[in-house]
Order: C-alpha cells, then structure tokens, then sequence
C-alpha cells in the first residue's frame, strides 16, 4: 500500500555536490555499477552477520544473489540484492546524507569484536559516495527497499538537482532495488555483453553471485566467478585452477615457473597471489610497460596501474594482491600515499625475492632460465633498493672466464686464489668476445675467475655496491691491480722482464696529454699493450656507453699500459738508443696507444691518420 510522498532537502550542498560526483570524482563512467555490485555485496554480507545473532532475520532464505535486469523498452537497468535492506531512517540517513556510508557504520560496529567475525564480513565501501556515480549515467535513480525483518517496503527517489523523495511502497521480499533509468546517451549500459565485460572487470571474485538477465522476468546467468583462487588455501587452488587464471591476468599460454600463494595477517591483512613467468614478455624493457599484477581491495577490483605498490624491477610479476586495509581516494581509482601502503610493498617485495631465491636452489635449472629472462630486471634492482640489495645479490648469476655456465657471488667467493682480495670483472656489449680482451691476460695467466657483464645495467651496480660479502668489486680496466699477491706462472717465472723505464719515458714525452701516464702492465701476458682508466676515472665501456646516449661525459685520458715481456716493446726498448730510431718510436708510440684504443672498443679521433701511420712503418720495414 502506497503512502503520501515526502519531499526532503539533501543534508549536504547537494546540486553541485552531485554534479562534482558525476562529473569530476570518477575516470570512467562503468565505474557506476562496480559501486552498486559493491553496495549490494556489503548489504548482503551484514544481513550474514545480523543473522548469526538473529536467524529470523534471513527468514529461510540464505542464498544470497544480486540479480541485474536490463528493461531496453523503459531504458532502465535494475540491481537487486536479497541483503539486508533499509527502512525509512536508513534512507535518509544514508541515501540522503552524502558521504555517510552504512558500511563505515557497520564496520565502526565492529571495532570491538573479534578477528574472526571482522574477517568474515567483506565490506567494501567506505566512502559513502558510491551510490550517487549513478548520476553519471541515469536521469533519475529509485532505491525500492524492504529491511529484513520489516513488513513496510520504501522508495527513494532522486534525480540529482537537490532534492529526493521518500514514500512507503509494497516490495514482496527483503532487500533493495536500485532502478537506473538511463540518459538518452547511455545505451551502452543496456547491453547485456557490456555490462557482463564491466562485471567481469571489476567485480569477478565478489564471494555472492552476480546474475544478469537481460529482461525482467528471466532467471539470468551468473556474469562472475564468484569465488577468488587468492581466498583459497594451497591444498584447494589446483595446479589447473592456477594455470587457468595465470593466463587469464597475464595473457600468456604456458604456464609459470613459480607459483607465490600466501596470506598476511596480524596488524595489517592481505592476500598475494603471485607468479613467477617462464617466458619474457616481448616488451620487457618498455618504459611504457604496464604491470601485470591488479590490485583488489576486499575482491573488488581497483587498478592494474600500482605503480607505488610494487618496484619497477618487478615488473614481470603476474597476479593479485587483494588488500583488506589499504586506504584509496574518495573514487577507489588512486592508491593513497601513506604508511599502510609502504608496509604492503615493504612484505610483498620481502615475500617474492625469497620465493625465488627458494626456486634458485629447488629448481636450479629452471632459475637459469628464469635468470636469463629478467636478470637484467632484477639488477636493476640491486642499483636501484638499497634496503633488498643484499637479497638481490644473492640472486644473481654471472657468466665467467672460469665457466661454462652461470656462477653466482657466492660461488666466485669460494673459488677465489689465495692472496686475491677482490672480486673482479668486466663489462661490454652482448656478442662481444669480453673473454678475449686484452685486459683479462694477467688474471687468465694466475687462473683468476672474472666475470663477464654484458647488460646495459652492469655499467651501474657494481659502483653502486662497492662490496659483497667484504670483498671489494672491481672493474680489471679500470686502476692498477696488484697482481703480484698471486702466484704467478712457470712461463712468467721464466720470461725476465728488462727494464723499459727508458721506453715508458720516451712514450710519455711523445704522447704526452694524450694519455694520463704510460706504465708496466702487470695485467697483459700476450698483447703488447691496453688501456686502462685510472682509480676515481668512469670504468672504459660506461665512459662510452654514456656518450652513445649523448650524454656529456668529462674526457678522461687514459693510462698506456706496456707489456715489458713482449717481444715488441723488448725491441722498441733496445732500439731506443739508436738515433735513427727517434722518429720511428714517435710513429709506434702512436699507433700502439690507437691500437689499445681499438682493443678495448674505444673509437680513434682520426682513423686515416692511424692508417698512414700503419703504411710508413710498413715501408720502413721493407
């Protein structure tokens, strides 16, 4: 039996309040019946817990749904719930009252019960707000309502300019209806498969069926999954269930490597369901690159653009985090910069380099796949999170001159000489031979372990890290290596230097700005001559690598390094003397310093110059 309506002003600076909401609070207009399924998943979810106290309440009809009808002759789509519905008050307190959410209100009554209770009640909204992105798309919006337990049934009614109405109604069943009759414009949201692709979006894994119907008087089918593989335990979620949503949120056929599946309780609760890829995404190293990993607050879904939940060297994560206490903006769209969402990314990061580093020693063959897919990633991380970087090198692999395959720290720690005291290497680009350089003779010649690096990143961390484990890391072309703390071989044993100190004079005088100093190389066993920059000097390849970039680079002049046991400089040295010699050693003085420059992939100031002088010691020696 209907009543006289009665009309009331909005609590609150309603015409341009609204206008803002519809207009300005929200990014995408779907955003509307995310709001509403949430609404309807929070009202069901408190008439379950009111019934725990109260059975009568449910009145032998436990089976919660919210149903979605599509009426296309009337325009209007309508969305049901059999939750716990709301009385007079109810509507004007909440629906009447913007910003004044029953959720916050429910869960404020909450506050002194148990973890478990809280636990089991999923509410979703916070704000208050949700309800009226509705006027985003409709003209006018009805909220027909019976609360449970009640006989009297409700109907508010609003078109969003500052008023609403509030009449008594007749409804058969608990609940409420929300009735949408949709703006000319807004046809799109009368079509079944839209509304199934915006469910399926945003509010898959809400735990109560979201059934759609498109007329008023069909059952509908079920547009969501209902249920999260994250809520489930390990022994529930099977390996078919894993793969199936693994493709789902990543898009990727094969499986993964890993699977990271856990719960964090305590002060702060959620949900992480992780995994770890078995192929590279073909744009990996695209800065426009977007993350794999949705975030979910309490189920619903909120972005896949958390930028400041997980760190840039994780980008190749696929998965879920589903947070209960992670604090959003008003509209659910923005994460909020605060103390919470820190502790989150804190544990989450925290969490998955120990799953990998637990794969690294189950599964050591398939981290070596794994690793040379997103190692490069991962070192970025060792430059880049200070706080994580000792887990993170504890990760990496390496390619060596001691190693057909990928050798770790802590491996080339335990294999070091006696008498070594640093862990070296050395850095290019991919597909050069670094194993063949010149700078790696005299820690080949001692049987010293150097590490090849090849990716761009290689350039950065080691200067970064300094040390691991107390041992220093450096570069072999850069400073002077003491390797005479290490046993040298029978050959160098047997292969007297003579003194040269005339010759590195010599070199000096002719070479002069071209090079910081000319000095005995204790590094070369078979060339006659390297580069090297000196200690506090950019290392060769990253002084060069930067300039590609066109970067400004300060010149740094490099050190010539002579090999004082080759036949070539031994000659040059017992020739110094002859005065007919004067000249020539100028021209060899200068081709030997733009051949060590060509070793080491440096590029010569003037090729042609270094031709001639190629061509008139080749004349002279005829």
């Amino acid at each position: 039996m209907s009543g006289v309506a009665e009309t009331m002003e909005f609590q609150a600076e309603v015409g341009r309040l609204l206008r803002l909401m519809a207009h300005s609070v929200y990014s995408e207009k779907e955003i509307f019946l995310r709001e509403l399924i949430s609404n309807a998943s929070d009202a069901c979810d408190r008439l379950r817990y009111a019934a725990i106290a109260n059975p009568a309440l449910v009145d032998g009809n436990s089976n919660f749904e919210i149903r979605i009808s599509i009426d296309k002759e009337n325009r209007r789509l309508i969305i049901s719930d059999n939750g716990i519905g709301m009385d007079r008050d109810d509507l004007v307190k909440y629906l009447g009252s913007i910003a004044k959410s029953g959720a916050s209100d429910f869960l404020a009554t909450l506050e002194a019960t148990s973890a478990s209770d809280k636990a089991s009640a999923h509410i979703i909204g916070q704000f208050g707000i949700g309800f009226y992105s509705t006027f985003m798309v409709a003209d006018t919006v009805e909220a027909l309502t019976r609360k449970a337990g009640d006989s009297q049934a409700w109907l508010w009614k609003s078109d969003g300019e500052g008023a609403y109405t509030v009449e008594q109604s007749e409804k058969a069943s608990r609940g409420t209806d929300i009735i949408l009759t949709l703006k000319e414009e807004e046809g799109e949201f009368l079509e079944a498969f839209r509304l199934r692709h915006i469910i399926r979006s945003y509010s898959d894994h809400i735990p109560i069926p979201v059934l759609l119907s498109e007329d008023l008087n069909g059952d509908g089918e079920q547009a969501n999954a209902g249920r999260a593989i994250w809520t489930l335990s390990k022994t529930e979620a099977t390996d078919e269930a894993h793969r199936e949503f693994y493709s789902h949120v990543g898009g990727m056929g094969e499986g993964p490597w890993r699977t990271i599946h856990w719960r964090a309780e305590g002060s702060l609760e959620y949900s992480g369901l992780l995994y770890l890829p078995s192929s590279k995404p073909f744009n990996l190293f695209n800065p426009e690159r977007k993350s794999r990993v949705k975030l979910y607050v309490r189920r619903v879904f909120i972005t896949d653009e958390a930028e400041e939940l997980l760190p840039g060297y994780l980008r190749f994560l696929v998965g879920v985090i589903d947070s209960e206490d992670l604090p959003l903006n008003v509209s659910r769209e923005m994460l909020q910069r605060n103390a919470v969402l820190r502790q989150i990314r804190t544990g989450v990061v925290r969490r998955v380099l120990r799953e990998i580093e637990e794969g690294a020693k189950a599964d050591p063959e398939g981290y070596q796949g794994f690793w040379n897919n997103f190692g490069p990633v991962l070192k970025e991380g060792v430059y880049e999170d200070i706080n994580n970087r000792e887990a993170l090198l504890k990760l990496c692999r390496f390619q060596s001159t001691e190693s057909d395959g990928l050798v770790s720290l802590e491996d080339y720690i335990s294999r070091m000489k006696d008498g070594q005291e640093a862990i070296y290497f050395i850095t290019g680009e991919a597909g050069r031979n670094l194993a063949g350089s010149s700078q790696l003779e005299g820690f080949k010649a001692r049987g010293i372990e150097v590490l090849l690096l090849t990716d761009p990143v290689d350039d950065f961390w080691p200067a970064a890290v300094g040390i691991f484990s107390d041992k220093p890391i450096r570069s072999v072309t850069q400073g002077g290596e003491d390797l005479d703390k290490i046993q040298k071989t029978e050959a160098e044993e047997e292969t007297a230097a003579s003194d040269i100190d005339p010759l590195l004079s010599r070199f000096r005088e002719v070479l002069g700005e071209a090079v910081k100093d000319v000095r005995v190389s204790k590094r070369l066993t078979d060339s006659p001559v390297c580069i090297v920059a000196d200690d506090g000097d950019l290392d060769l390849h990253l002084s060069r690598m930067l300039q590609q970039h066109g970067e400004t680079v300060p010149r740094s002049a490099r050190i010539l390094e002579l090999n004082a046991r080759h036949p070539l400089i031994q000659g040059l040295s017992g020739k110094l003397t002859q005065k007919s010699f004067s000249e020539e050693v100028e021209i060899y003085a200068r081709v030997l310093l733009d051949q060590a420059r060509i070793a080491a992939g440096e590029p010569l100031e003037d090729p042609s110059v270094y031709g001639r002088r190629i061509a008139e010691l080749m004349v002279r020696g005829l």
